[in-house]
């Protein structure tokens, strides 16, 4: 609620599509939406998108009982990107994802949707921030919202933005309830996914389990390094007018 609030994520009159993965985050995402729909002050419409991209019958048996468990009407579409990225050797998980989100956008926009919702949590946004410094050598993170480039008046948006993993797993647990992860035969080594264990999301997240055991501020202190970041004492840095570094201006100040 919290970040809905922030980040003005949802406004009266949407038409949002929950995008089902059948993983735990985006199924609470769907059953959060739902509630906040049901109790929330704003009127807005939800449908709950799942794509078929080619789960065998264990794995989709999983979603559609979670579904019904939890009182979710699923919309389901077909796809068959597990089988286009069967025989890709480079990078298969970002080719899959990025398939992924075009199905998505593309299947929503036909339903008449304005906006996607994704289960990105917490973890996710302070993982992708030190990813990005350490491997990427830049400053940047993962935006509570996005504007489409490819889907014309379609946005992205992160309900899920505030809240942390580990409450999402207590969730999961106390109800005992069981999710699939990734569900295609890459899960064990996705470094996009974080399945692997040793790929880059995973060294960040034992590197942040690290350091919540010597203070319970620095998770939350890197969440909230990219809302405070100080021109002033950057070097450099880039939008969409172009590139500034602290030098064109110094001898000005």
């Amino acid at each position: 609620t919290k970040a809905i609030q922030e980040y003005e994520l949802v406004k009266e009159g949407d038409k949002i599509a929950v995008c089902i993965s059948g993983g735990k985050d985006s199924m609470l995402l769907a059953k959060l939406m739902q509630e906040l729909k049901r109790h929330g002050q704003v009127p807005f419409e939800l449908v709950f998108l799942v794509m078929n991209p080619g789960y065998n019958e264990d794995n989709w048996r999983i979603i559609t009982d979670n579904a019904k468990l939890l009182g979710i009407p699923l919309t389901v579409f077909e796809s068959d990107i597990f089988n286009i990225v069967a025989d890709v050797e480079k990078s298969p998980c970002y080719l899959c994802a990025r398939m992924r989100r075009g199905y998505l956008y593309s299947r929503a926009k036909e339903l008449g949707c304005n906006k996607i919702a994704l289960g990105h949590h917490f973890d996710d946004v302070i993982e992708t921030t030190l990813m990005g410094m350490f491997y990427s050598g830049k400053v940047e993170t993962m935006m509570p919202k996005l504007h489409s480039r490819n889907f014309e008046g379609m946005e992205l948006i992160r309900p899920l933005y505030m809240v942390k993993e580990n409450d999402i797993k207590a969730w999961r647990d106390y109800n005992q309830l069981h999710f699939i992860q990734c569900a295609c035969r890459f899960t064990e080594h996705c470094s996009v996914c974080g399945g692997e264990h040793g790929s880059k999301r995973d060294e960040m997240k034992q590197l942040i389990a690290e350091f919540r055991k010597t203070s319970d501020l620095i998770d939350m202190n890197i969440f909230r390094s990219v809302h405070n970041v100080n021109l002033n004492t950057i070097i450099g840095y880039h939008d969409n007018e172009g590139k500034y570094n602290f030098l064109d201006d110094y001898d000005e100040k």
